[in-house]
């Protein structure tokens, strides 16, 4: 079983392992080694999908960023280029071009590509905002348009996605369904239609729910384990709980049991699940504490998914600080990722290889 060390040895092996790898610099093991020094994905094996989310510009423009890619992680998800801001900036042009060429990059670098993601709040194209404010647009075509919205870029790539983030945040932190445009215009049943939907576009991949604040046991997660159960009840074809693991230094972490708990309840239920999201901010300037605590925040993730039955797949959300999302977003914040600005791993990185060494 996957868990069988993880279980037992917990941080403390961890602590040993990562004692003894090479610093940064070091001369890479050879081939076939038993070092834990190795990429993620060589550590990882057949036992868990581990991936990145994947900037296309810097994709596009970084020959380091894109070959750290390709050597550390076996799966990928679009950070952008899936959304619906990106694929049909203008109502009826459809534009894949940028996500089909991570999805070309996956297939030559032998990973699986994640979908994110069909249903959000956040970054719908301006033409669908302003036409629902403006009144253009009503609720009845607004249904159409989420429908044609799904069906076509599902369809698109029907086939090459494993898991579709199908239901993007619609619980707010107070446990309540989100204040959005969807469930203001559409009231609740629009999640249901927007699995039903997604699965009759490709019925052979995993359609997830998926939202952050969500790792422990929670209001929120009490919230979206009680959504998923009414939803299985309709016979709505939702087959995974994804956790986001966005998390910051400065707030602490839930400890590995805790996850493994939460998501634990979810697979009871006879669902896959799986850690989305991941990065560790902290308040700069950076420091030694600070970066050991990240390195636990990953690690507890990381040994929560391994603990659970059916986690499948372990995303973080970029892999260095050079492409983070976080400055931009939280201010004086950031140095959230596994790598610096410069791609030198940072301890939480040293402490991905040593969980997944344990893990076999």
């Amino acid at each position: 079983m996957k868990v069988s060390r993880v279980a037992a040895a917990g941080l403390l092996a961890a602590a040993s392992l990562y004692s003894m790898l090479p610093a940064a610099g070091s001369p890479a093991p050879a081939a076939g080694s038993s070092s834990p020094d190795r990429p993620l994905r060589e550590l990882a094996g057949r036992q868990l999908m581990i991936g990145t989310a994947v900037d296309h510009a810097a994709y596009t423009a970084d020959a380091t960023y894109r070959d750290r890619i390709r050597t550390e992680f076996n799966s990928i998800t679009a950070e952008n280029v899936m959304k619906w801001e990106v694929v049909e900036p203008e109502r009826g042009k459809l534009d894949f071009s940028a996500a089909d060429e991570l999805m070309a990059a996956a297939k030559r670098n032998g990973q699986q590509v994640r979908g994110h993601t069909l249903v959000w709040h956040n970054q719908l194209p301006a033409w669908l905002t302003q036409g629902v404010e403006s009144g253009e647009i009503d609720a009845t075509e607004l249904r159409s348009i989420l429908r044609g919205h799904i069906i076509d870029e599902v369809s698109h790539f029907r086939g090459r996605i494993y898991q579709w983030d199908v239901a993007n945040e619609v619980v707010d932190d107070n446990g309540q369904l989100r204040d959005s445009i969807w469930l203001r215009e559409l009231g609740p049943g629009y999640i249901a239609d927007a699995f039903r939907w997604a699965h009759q576009a490709d019925p052979r991949a995993k359609l997830f729910l998926n939202d952050y604040n969500v790792e422990g046991i929670s209001a929120k997660s009490d919230a979206y384990h009680a959504l998923a159960k009414d939803l299985l009840r309709q016979r709505v074809p939702v087959h995974g709980f994804g956790a986001q693991g966005h998390y910051g230094v400065q707030y602490g972490f839930h400890s590995a049991s805790e996850v493994a708990a939460n998501l634990g309840r979810f697979e009871q239920l006879g669902l896959e699940t799986a850690i989305t999201e991941v990065d560790v901010r902290m308040i700069m300037p950076t420091d030694n504490v600070k970066l050991q605590a990240q390195a636990q925040g990953y690690s507890v993730l990381l040994q929560g998914c391994l603990l659970a039955r059916r986690c499948n797949s372990f995303t973080v959300w970029g892999f260095t600080d050079k492409y983070s999302w976080v400055p931009g977003w939280f201010e004086g914040e950031g140095a959230a990722n596994l790598l610096d600005e410069n791609f030198a791993p940072k301890p939480a990185y040293r402490e991905l290889q040593a969980v997944l060494t344990l893990s076999h």
